[in-house]
């Protein structure tokens, strides 16, 4: 099975300052996006294999685009997600983000320890989602539990699903709830 790309966006924020306080080191987040046509629309499919495989070319490929977006910076966290049309089940998106798709991601991240977060959803064109975020070798950093809130202006239509990535240069600004830190993980590693 091969997946056919109907569009695509690469969305990238840079975040300043919060309440006031200006960053010694700005957040850079990048969300890329791939609607694909979704195979399986208006139909069960017990055996989902073929569409996990097909992900991974689509994973290299997203993943590519997504460090071109973050440039020079280091990836410290990560996440995923999916919109799958309403003429799909939300189990088609997640055949789409399994570890397959993802190690891609974790190779442009220079590794990746931790799980990912996900978050996938059945849904018309032009709805929202938020991908959560978690540091990419220790979920256990919660100055990196952050996130990317999206709408996708005309899809996924129907027979549709668009599948979702971000990266993040580092935690949230101001973050000063405790815990692990990402120097700690790093060191350890």
């Amino acid at each position: 099975m091969k997946l056919t790309i109907r569009r695509s966006w690469t969305v990238t924020e840079v975040k300043f300052e919060e309440a006031g306080q200006p960053a010694k080191v700005p957040l850079r987040k990048v969300a890329v996006v791939a609607v694909v046509q979704n195979p399986f629309a208006g139909r069960y499919v017990e055996d989902l294999t073929p569409m996990i495989e097909a992900s991974r070319e689509l994973g290299r490929q997203l993943a590519e685009e997504a460090r071109v977006a973050l440039g020079p910076h280091e990836v410290q966290s990560y996440g995923k997600g999916g919109i799958v049309g309403v003429a799909g089940e939300q189990e088609h998106a997640n055949a789409l983000l399994t570890t397959v798709f993802a190690e891609p991601f974790r190779e442009a991240a220079g590794g990746g320890k931790a799980w990912i977060s996900s978050m996938t959803k059945v849904a018309a064109a032009g709805a929202s989602i938020d991908i959560p975020m978690n540091h990419k070798d220790d979920v256990y950093v919660r100055s990196h539990y952050d996130g990317m809130s999206l709408t996708l202006p005309g899809a996924p239509l129907p027979d549709e699903i668009a599948i979702i990535f971000c990266l993040s240069n580092r935690g949230r600004l101001n973050a000063r709830v405790g815990g692990l830190t990402h120097e700690a993980v790093a060191a350890r590693a």
